[in-house]
């Protein structure tokens, strides 16, 4: 299937969706979209990641970290973690020590 008919046939979907789900049309859904989601969703379940690079035919783990990176829901459940039970009201900050292993996941 070429790029083009995957792009129709996606919208024609995403059309017909609309009429139950408006809240779609303020979206961008996109192959390369839903390509990220199955990636962070595979991600998730706790497919390793050389495996989800292979799935998606990327040469590089770089590349594949790039759509883990994005997943802020994983990296705030990890922040809630660390959270001191006893902090002091106010905006967690974390320390650059715990940022960079953030950033290294």
């Amino acid at each position: 299937m070429s790029a083009d008919a995957v792009q129709h046939a996606l919208a024609k979907h995403v059309a017909a969706a609309c009429k139950t789900c408006p809240s779609l049309l303020k979206k961008h859904v996109t192959p390369h979209v839903l390509r990220h989601t199955a990636a962070m969703e595979l991600f998730q379940a706790g497919v390793d990641r050389s495996l989800i690079a292979i799935w998606l035919g990327h040469e590089s783990l770089d590349t594949t970290q790039i759509y883990l990176d994005a997943n802020l829901q994983l990296k705030e459940a990890i922040l809630n973690r660390v959270n001191p039970v006893q902090s002091k009201p106010g905006r967690y900050r974390p320390d650059d020590k715990l940022l960079a292993y953030l950033k290294a996941l």
